[in-house]
């Protein structure tokens, strides 16, 4: 895999036009993998990240983060990201230009259990694959940081592998 390069929003990793993908099950993520290069998607498209590799990165990207950061839910969304790596869980991240390849990437990792599906447009980011119960969302602030619509509202409340 094509190491891409590290578009950031305010000192932390947001990569735009690129769904990232967390496994519980390193299994999953080379299955998803092989799913996606089978549907379309080039090798150089496609990053895979180790649960150890991702919390480095998160952990960096917290460490460097600017004020800013802490403005939108960028930060957040890399404590999320750190929260799943810290339980083990592996990343996929997946150049998706378009709503088509975004739909096409969703509906693969769907299939190897995957935990979060976050598609990352300039300005929003969209969860692909439903997470939690059907209780509405609570308000996201940098203090509360991400709802990560689980019965807790933490990430902690995502099964472990």
């Amino acid at each position: 895999m094509k190491s891409i390069e590290r578009p950031s929003a305010f000192g932390v990793f947001k990569p735009v036009g690129h769904v990232i993908v967390a496994f519980p099950a390193d299994g999953d993520t080379q299955d998803a993998l092989t799913a996606l290069l089978h549907g379309g998607f080039a090798a150089d498209d496609i990053n895979v990240y180790s649960s150890l590799q991702m919390k480095r990165q998160a952990d960096l990207d917290i460490e460097q983060a600017g004020v800013l950061a802490g403005i939108g839910q960028e930060l957040n969304l890399v404590k999320s990201h750190r929260d799943l790596a810290a339980k083990g869980h592996s990343f996929l991240v997946v150049k998706a230009a378009d709503d088509e390849r975004t739909q096409l990437v969703a509906s693969i990792v769907r299939r190897f259990n995957a935990v979060r599906a976050q598609n990352y447009g300039r300005f929003l980011l969209e969860e692909l694959i439903e997470v939690g119960s059907d209780d509405k969302q609570v308000g996201e602030s940098p203090d509360r940081g991400l709802d990560a619509q689980t019965r807790s509202g933490r990430e902690e409340s995502v099964p472990a592998r």
